[in-house]
């Protein structure tokens, strides 16, 4: 299979689909990567590493989508790479399609077979595509909330962890997922006054076994989630349901509740965002205010270090990558259904059930689709 390796181009997007090493692996595997000149900069790659890598240098992404048979991305493709997708084309990224009618629209006129990471399970029913990033943003929205918090930077003055005589910020993480449990292990070791909310007992066990005592654990039922997000320096948003848009759970009435130079953050905002304040926002200009709250709402956050972001993805992904080269993706999705349930678009038709409710699509499942 001839597979093909776009430079991103989202704002400040730097990560890469495929690093030199993995691609080093896909050609022992007998298939040809074609990488775009310069799509590994960001992560401190050359072109020549590709090349002694095995993968040849194209000038430009057209040149990758015309001559490539499955395109390997980080971030959903943008409208200008959409329009060059072709029926013929195997498409495996991010998408985060429920929160994005145009993209959705672009990829079922498209025509292409189109496999998202973040909906695709293993054994477990976990999201192992998912998993690394959603570990990297765990930590950042941590660093990212201490820096929103500085007078500077619009917030209230507060140190995360305070000092000796002097009252730690409060955080409040909502969500005990990946996420949730990174960034409360960030928060801990910054030596804040940390609170999680779920509405998973078993959770909130873990958790409490995990971190011990420096940890509150509350359950997440509506009173508490005002009381919490309403007392608090800088909030979490880290609540996930695969393949669907993120639930509203922090209401405008809480935002304007909270004192002015809170910040929030919201992890979600792939899948619409947790908070009711919420818009997506970019590395270039990464935060906004309402009723004085900071709002900061990157949608993509491990962007922010690519280096590390790309080397923990293509951990993961790379089985995934040889099993749809080295076998097509028909035998390699029927194989497993963990993978099967990536599928979000096939030739024309909506095969993730949240997307299609979502937004308002006829929904065919996946196994019938590719038998059809």
């Amino acid at each position: 299979m001839r597979i093909g390796v776009p430079k991103e181009i989202k704002n400040h997007e730097y990560r890469v689909g495929l690093t030199p090493d993995s691609v080093h692996e896909v050609v022992a595997h007998g298939h040809e990567v074609l990488v775009e000149s310069s799509a590994g900069h960001g992560i401190g790659v050359l072109d020549a590493d590709y090349v002694a890598a095995g993968a040849r240098i194209v000038e430009s992404a057209a040149q990758v989508f015309e001559q490539a048979e499955m395109i390997v991305k980080v971030k959903e493709p943008q409208a200008v790479e959409r329009k060059m997708l072709r029926p013929d084309h195997l498409l495996f990224t991010y998408l985060h399609l429920a929160p994005d009618p145009e993209q959705t629209k672009d990829l079922v006129e498209s025509g292409a077979v189109c496999i998202a990471y973040e909906t695709v399970r293993d054994g477990n029913n976990r999201l192992p595509l998912l998993a690394p990033m959603s570990q990297v943003a765990g930590r950042l929205s941590i660093q990212a909330g201490a820096s929103a918090l500085q007078k500077a930077n619009g917030g209230k003055g507060v140190l995360l962890g305070g000092v000796p005589g002097v009252q730690p910020a409060k955080v409040v993480v909502i969500g005990g997922g990946v996420v949730g449990a990174h960034a409360i292990e960030m928060a801990l070791g910054l030596g804040a006054d940390v609170t999680v909310l779920d509405r998973n007992v078993d959770v909130l066990s873990r958790l409490s076994e995990q971190f011990g005592s420096r940890l509150k654990t509350v359950f997440s039922s509506r009173a508490a989630l005002s009381e919490q997000v309403c007392s608090a320096d800088l909030v979490v948003g880290a609540v996930l349901v695969a393949g669907a848009e993120a639930p509203k759970l922090v209401s405008c009435e809480h935002i304007s509740q909270m004192q002015a130079g809170s910040v929030v953050v919201d992890v979600a905002i792939d899948q619409g965002g947790c908070f009711a304040t919420s818009k997506a926002t970019t590395h270039t200009d990464p935060t906004y205010e309402v009723d004085g709250v900071v709002h900061y709402c990157v949608a993509n956050m491990p962007g922010a270090v690519p280096r590390t972001s790309t080397y923990a993805l293509n951990n993961v992904t790379l089985p995934y990558v040889l099993a749809l080269a080295d076998n097509g993706y028909k035998a390699a999705l029927q194989a497993d259904h963990g993978f099967m349930q990536g599928l979000n678009v096939y030739k024309g038709q909506v095969t993730v059930a949240e997307v299609a409710e979502t937004l308002g699509y006829d929904f065919v499942a996946p196994e019938v689709a590719l038998k059809a």
